[in-house]
């Protein structure tokens, strides 16, 4: 009797399950249509479009990338150089696709839009760590916060920072005492640390001591979280927000957030505890009364605990947050790998060195211990060493992906013969005139430039200008062997080979 009357009941729910199974069913197959759709429509949209090829369905060209980072970037740069004639060039990774732009032409189009602002595809996998902060925001999230962190970047304020570049310089050059007279060494990790100092110290008001602890914790989470990002950015299948903590590099992704974000947490709340205890010597600062001790530095994480928008809000913490890790991943990778480099031309070019440890001669008429503000302007030499016409609506559909490749935008033939030749003078004002002005963008351009172009080149020509004071700098490194990739950066996969002399000063 018991069985009969729960027969009624289990066909009940037999009947609502498969109705629940049937309706996920369909769900899935209508979104699945929707993209299948959607992704067909663009593969026709595209197909004018010259591309790499072979190109498969769904999974695009992702097959054919080399794995190793600078077989990678030699692929790349082979097809681009080989489609370089063409106004443009499709490549799909996975079901996205991404146009290359590499033409000045084309380039001005996107980068002087103040309409299309919108980071591409890639930037998302770097929300985790950043957020949605000045690099990966857009519209008006981005319009405002670019407004209140711009003056932040003030010249008078940077100045403020030069004794923290002295500093970590003066640390760099006595390191590097040691190779004096000695083999070849390589020198990448030894200027990328003295960077990741100034940054740290600049940022948030946190000296980490990287130069003399390359061991540290948060020094190697920074760079496995940039390699992971990377890696992930060319591999669809590691693109699943579900999918990838499933994997170990998604498990490694998370154990690296966690370190980054923890120490950016204590810093914030001991800067905010700092800031409240200071709070009457600030007030007695800015009435013109006397401090007693030595004036506090100021960091970008002072000026953005007190910044307020048009509405005097005050930025939250995640916010707050946000713009402190950007300035960690945008602030010391890119500047230490342009003064490597800049090392690393001048010592394959001596006649280059000559030149400017003349001008450093000059400007340093008598023996100074560090460099100052004045002297940054002073050097012309030295700044010049550290460094189908797409229209709208027309052929490219909505939505789809744009890529600027700057590397070989900047070996565009016919605005720069010889492009691979060392030639600081191309630069020069009288050089430059009349050159497009999208042609070389080592800062990007328009709207979405670089907020951090003066702190990036007061580094470089400070850091650049206290080690060739004090060493002549030779390398037999050839470009060949230099084994470049193009990861968020490009760095040499085999680092950068000098041999260092001490220079004798001979000031009259």
């Amino acid at each position: 009797m018991g069985a009969l009357q729960l027969a009624p009941e289990w066909d009940r729910l037999l009947y609502w399950g498969a109705g629940a199974v049937t309706l996920l069913f369909v769900l899935l197959a209508a979104v699945t249509c929707r993209l299948l759709l959607a992704y067909l429509g663009k593969w026709k949209a595209l197909k004018p479009i010259p591309g790499v090829r072979p190109c498969y369905p769904l999974l695009g060209n992702a097959l054919l990338f080399e794995r190793k980072g600078e077989d990678f970037f030699k692929q790349i740069v082979t097809n681009l150089e080989e489609y370089r004639n063409l106004p443009l060039l499709k490549l799909w990774i996975g079901p996205l696709p991404f146009v290359i732009l590499y033409h000045p032409d084309a380039v001005e189009v996107v980068l002087n839009s103040s309409k299309h602002i919108e980071k591409s595809f890639p930037y998302k996998f770097l929300h985790p760590w950043l957020g949605t902060g000045l690099l990966t925001s857009t519209g008006d999230k981005w319009r405002s916060r670019r407004k209140m962190i711009t003056p932040t970047f003030h010249f008078t304020i940077l100045a403020d920072f030069l004794e923290v570049m002295n500093e970590q310089a003066s640390i760099l050059v006595d390191k590097l005492e040691k190779h004096v007279d000695k083999e070849p060494f390589d020198c990448f990790l030894d200027i990328t640390l003295c960077a990741l100092d100034i940054i740290c110290e600049t940022a948030m008001g946190k000296n980490v001591g990287a130069q003399n602890n390359r061991d540290s914790e948060y020094v190697r989470a920074i760079y496995k979280m940039s390699d992971l990002i990377h890696h992930r950015q060319k591999s669809p299948w590691l693109w699943s927000n579900l999918m990838y903590p499933m994997f170990q590099e998604g498990r490694e992704h998370n154990r690296s957030l966690k370190i980054l974000h923890s120490f950016t947490d204590n810093v914030i709340a001991e800067k905010a505890h700092d800031i409240e205890n200071h709070t009457q010597q600030k007030d007695d600062f800015d009435d013109n009364c006397e401090q007693s001790g030595p004036k506090r530095r100021r960091a970008f994480l002072d000026m953005l605990l007190s910044t307020t928008d048009d509405e005097g809000n005050k930025l939250s913490y995640m916010d707050i947050r946000e713009e402190v890790d950007t300035f960690m991943f945008e602030g010391h990778d890119t500047t230490a790998a342009a003064m490597n480099w800049a090392i690393y031309l001048l010592g394959c070019h001596p006649e280059a060195q000559k030149k400017v440890h003349r001008e450093l001669d000059e400007v340093f008429a008598i023996i100074l211990r560090h460099f100052w503000v004045e002297t940054s302007q002073k050097r012309k030499g030295l700044g010049l060493v550290g460094e189908l016409i797409l229209r709208p609506n027309k052929g490219i559909p909505k939505a789809t992906e744009v890529i600027v490749v700057p590397y070989v935008l900047h070996r565009e033939p016919e605005i720069f013969p010889d492009p691979e030749e060392f030639r600081p003078e191309r630069f020069f004002p009288e050089n430059s005139k009349g050159r497009h002005p999208y042609a070389y963008v080592p800062f990007s351009a328009g709207p979405r430039n670089c907020i951090g172009q003066r702190f990036a080149q007061m580094e470089e020509k400070a850091v650049l200008a206290i080690i060739l004071r004090h060493f002549w700098v030779e390398t037999s490194q050839k470009r060949k062997g230099l084994g470049l990739v193009g990861e968020l950066i490009l760095r040499p996969n085999k680092g950068i080979w000098i041999q260092l002399k001490r220079r004798e000063y001979d000031f009259k």
